[in-house]
């Protein structure tokens, strides 16, 4: 991104150039490769710049539900699903630096330099992301006590209630934190240890991205299962039937358990 930023958007500021050109300098993976259009970024740069929306539309385009999933989701879901797919990715990314790390500390007393601040990332990456494909299976909390009593059009006013609270919370967010994530993300604030990893830069217009992204489908779920009918939630809807049978299949149901033996 400093590439793009200095190729694109220079700063006006000299010293805001010449700090992120020295930060450039020093992150660039690719050092001395041939640079396009005059610019700072390279040609893999610009091919991941290309290839980033292709792959990401093939992702979405390929996505398919797995069987535990909320089953009635359409097309405009397939991203909130597909963000949801990338974070599952990320867990065990995050869970093999962590390891490593802890291999590196204990065993070999050799500790790294940038686990702990890969490991900060990431986490803050799967906390954002994992709240788009929480509210897309509609498995965020609700305290359904009262709604379940209301006849359904008294649950539509409750839905329509809801789903405006999270759309002003989420204009009052970006209103008021669009100028300082834009501001750190076009200085690429780092995070100022040995890693030095742009968290700042790239978390805090996240935080934003994803509310936006949270609030359009809190919207879509509100026109999804607005035909719905009233459906009663209960403790038995947190059991996986699947994995019953499984476990049936395993130990043998109730009757080869309780069938006598023959012998008295």
């Amino acid at each position: 991104m400093p590439a793009f930023i200095l190729t694109c958007f220079p700063p006006e500021d000299a010293s805001n150039y010449d700090k992120l050109s020295a930060l450039f300098d020093r992150v660039d993976v690719t050092p001395h490769f041939y640079r396009l259009f005059g610019g700072f970024a390279d040609v893999i740069d610009w091919g991941a710049l290309i290839l980033l929306p292709i792959l990401g539309y093939f992702g979405m385009r390929t996505v398919r539900r797995a069987s535990m999933e909320f089953e009635n989701w359409t097309a405009a879901d397939r991203l909130a699903v597909f963000v949801g797919r990338i974070t599952m990715m990320l867990v065990i990314l995050l869970c093999t630096v962590m390891l490593y790390e802890v291999f590196l500390r204990y065993v070999l007393e050799a500790p790294t330099l940038w686990a702990n601040e890969l490991s900060l990332w990431l986490a803050s990456i799967v906390f954002l992301c994992a709240g788009l494909y929480t509210m897309q299976q509609r498995s965020h909390i609700r305290i359904l006590i009262l709604y379940q009593a209301l006849p359904r059009s008294l649950q539509h006013v409750c839905d329509i209630f809801s789903t405006l609270v999270i759309v002003t919370f989420t204009f009052f967010l970006c209103y008021g934190g669009y100028g300082e994530a834009f501001a750190k993300f076009y200085r690429w604030e780092t995070f100022g240890t040995a890693f030095d990893p742009p968290i700042p830069a790239t978390v805090k217009p996240l935080v934003l991205l994803i509310t936006v992204l949270v609030a359009v489908q809190a919207v879509i779920n509100l026109i999804s299962d607005w035909n719905d009918e009233s459906v009663n939630y209960s403790a038995a809807d947190d059991i996986d039937e699947e994995e019953i049978a499984r476990l049936k299949a395993t130990i043998g149901d109730d009757k080869t358990i309780n069938q006598p033996s023959g012998r008295h």
